[in-house]
């Protein structure tokens, strides 16, 4: 997320208790090596890269397109179920990350970022890389690729766009998902943390 936007008061506060607690860390022998993205990048270049899982869908789903039944789409039961299911995107992410961070349900936390139509999810408790990687994908999985492969076994056209526009969705996961495996850590004593007002992973090397 951009530096230069407004933060909410949430944000806010979530930002003066992650200052203070990267000054703790720097004091303990931490150097801080963030992986973010901004917002508008997450949304621009996450769509990009969740094209080609798109891509390898729509081949599946057309290979059976002659048994394909096109019915006319529900546009408005469409829209809702696209609004339901980015709400239950973000919270596929609390409740994964709360599962598998120390801090339970007590450190996720929701919001939205209004100056991008960006809702959002975070974890204030360090976690290990594959953790991070679990949290971020989770929703896209469930919501994205889980219905795709259905919609190709059912040839159902209704279900298979659904899940093509919850997989574009999860492209700025995606991008944060790429950071994280491309990261090498130069120390065994690494802290993963989602950033609590940006896009991406706050990381600690000691």
């Amino acid at each position: 997320m951009s530096k230069a936007r407004k933060l909410s008061k949430a944000e806010q506060k979530r930002k003066e208790e992650f200052e203070k607690l990267t000054e703790f860390l720097i004091e303990q022998g931490y150097k801080p090596n963030h992986q973010t993205i901004s917002a508008l990048a997450g949304n621009v270049l996450g769509v990009l890269s969740a094209v080609p899982f798109a891509i390898i869908f729509f081949l599946l789903f057309s290979l059976d397109y002659e048994n394909v039944e096109f019915t006319q789409l529900n546009f408005g039961l469409l829209l809702l179920l696209l609004i339901v299911f980015t709400v239950l995107h973000e919270l596929i992410h609390g409740v994964t990350w709360a599962f598998l961070s120390k801090g339970g349900w007590k450190s996720i936390s929701f919001g939205v970022i209004l100056s991008y139509l960006t809702p959002y999810c975070t974890c204030n408790k360090p976690m290990k890389k594959y953790q991070m990687i679990i949290g971020s994908l989770m929703p896209t999985i469930i919501l994205g690729f889980i219905p795709a492969i259905i919609a190709c076994i059912i040839n159902s056209y209704f279900l298979f766009i659904i899940s093509v526009v919850m997989i574009l969705c999860g492209g700025g996961d995606f991008l944060i998902t790429f950071k994280l495996l491309l990261y090498k850590s130069s120390s065994e004593d690494t802290l993963f943390i989602d950033h609590p007002y940006e896009l991406g992973t706050a990381v600690f090397e000691k």
